[in-house]
């Protein structure tokens, strides 16, 4: 499953906040900004950080997106 984070960026528009100010209180790398924004992986630390500043749940910045796996059912 890919993951992605396009809540978490509606989130910081709706609560007016820029990611340099999400990076600087979050107290994590300008790495982490780009690994989200290009739905990569960040540590569940990571994760727990945002949530904490933002004053959100996982499930308010993130979400599990199936992979197409070219038509092919698991069965």
């Amino acid at each position: 499953m890919a993951v992605s984070y396009k809540k978490l960026f509606h989130l910081l528009i709706e609560k007016d906040m820029t990611n340099a100010q999400l990076q600087q209180e979050a107290g994590f790398s300008a790495n982490i900004i780009t690994r989200l924004k290009r739905n990569g992986y960040i540590s569940l630390e990571s994760v727990e950080s945002i949530c904490r500043v933002l004053n959100c749940g996982v499930d308010d910045i993130l979400e599990f997106i199936p992979e197409d796996d070219g038509g092919k059912e698991n069965g």
